[in-house]
């Protein structure tokens, strides 16, 4: 980091707060929509900072307030606070307290970083206009950040920009990744019940076997990537889940089919939504056996809209080099429910490099943790763009 940066020192001077709260958070891990006590602990910590707090939103959403100067200009920054059902294998003193829930995704340190710049940004007043700290529940999976625009995030705080950061495992700390465009994946799930005549393993002759039925659907729903889509686009496929059967002996009268299906246009979405319909479809009636197709629309792809990206390229730039930029590269397949803010408002969702040295994990790992060295880039980086986009 330029440490002739002048915010550096007063983050500096927040190091041991922040890491503290940090831990604090990771202890205390909540998965979606159950984030009371983080909330609480959020709101308290913003009101302490003498900002004009709501809560409520998505349940247990929160939002603090901050408006300088006169400018009607005002931009949303936000941090998701949701964790994860695994169980915690690190032995730290700030390991999860709790069974079967811990923060293996950073969502702690996402949180700390945004109370860092609120606390700063409210300390100092160094900007004109208004700025949304958003501190978002069920990221995971359960789409916070949609439900927090359908309870009237954007009508009862109407940022005309949104911004969102994620650490990332495996990039240096002090490198950043963002692109314009399609930033990470769409994620849409399927659920297949095939439907058979169950009886005998010895006489299969007699009975319609679901078994072999569910195996053809999901060897021919890989077909989908390889023979149905132009070759210049990208999807993933993924049966991951296959129940059916309780005997040896015993040909079952259904099986359950699951996956996941990622992707980086609608226009994939919807080919690869039909053609999975059609082979279930068509598969089972050549053994006449039925399915049952549920199509689960969950998060659409994060995409970056080109103005406030090379706004936050530049920022990032500015303030710790040109070699900690990078812009070029394969957008992510996977998925992140700020997406759902992406559609509503212009803004840029950015990756920060969370250490690549050995020993680092990937998240979703029962080893994982936020590395506390991060969190000045981050407090850093959000403070410099507010500065740029709200300038006194």
């Amino acid at each position: 980091m330029k440490q002739s940066n002048p915010i550096f020192s007063r983050i500096e001077e927040m190091a041991d707060d922040l890491k503290a709260w940090r831990q604090h958070l990771h202890a205390h891990p909540e998965t979606a929509f159950e984030e009371v006590e983080t909330s609480a602990f959020v709101a308290e910590k913003l009101t302490s900072f003498g900002i004009e707090v709501h809560r409520g939103l998505a349940q247990t959403g929160v939002v603090g307030t901050i408006k300088c100067g006169t400018s009607d200009r005002k931009i949303g920054l936000r941090a998701d606070m949701d964790a994860l059902d695994i169980d915690e294998l690190n032995e730290f003193n700030h390991r999860s307290i709790k069974a079967g829930k811990m923060h293996a995704c950073g969502h702690d340190g996402h949180t700390v970083m945004l109370l860092g710049a609120a606390r700063y940004l409210a300390e100092q007043q160094s900007f004109d206009g208004t700025v949304y700290f958003i501190f978002q529940p069920a990221e995971e999976n359960e789409g916070g950040g949609r439900a927090m625009i359908e309870d009237g995030l954007f009508e009862q705080f109407p940022a005309t920009a949104v911004f969102g950061m994620h650490n990332a495992p495996g990039i240096p700390v002090g490198h950043f990744l963002l692109k314009s465009g399609p930033m990470m994946a769409g994620f849409d799930t399927f659920d297949i019940e095939v439907k058979g005549v169950g009886g005998h393993a010895a006489m299969p002759n007699a009975s319609v076997d679901p078994v072999i039925v569910a195996a053809e659907i999901v060897l021919m729903l890989q077909t989908i990537a390889s023979r149905n889509l132009d070759p210049m686009k990208a999807v993933v496929v993924s049966t991951t889940q296959m129940h059916g059967g309780a005997a040896y002996n015993v040909i079952p009268e259904s099986v359950a089919l699951a996956g996941s299906v990622r992707y980086f246009d609608l226009d994939v979405q919807d080919l690869v939504r039909r053609r999975i319909a059609d082979i279930a479809s068509n598969i089972a009636a050549a053994h006449g056996a039925t399915v049952e197709l549920s199509y689960q629309e969950r998060y659409p792809p994060t995409i970056n809209s080109k103005p406030e990206t090379d706004i936050c390229a530049s920022v990032l730039t500015n303030s710790f080099g040109a070699d900690s930029v990078t812009t070029e590269f394969a957008a992510l397949m996977g998925s992140e429910d700020f997406a759902f803010m992406l559609l509503e408002k212009p803004g840029c969702y950015i990756l920060a490099g969370n250490g690549a040295e050995e020993g680092s994990c990937m998240v979703h790992n029962p080893r994982y943790d936020f590395n506390d060295s991060l969190t000045p880039w981050g407090v850093t980086y959000w403070i410099d763009l507010v500065h740029e986009l709200l300038p006194r």
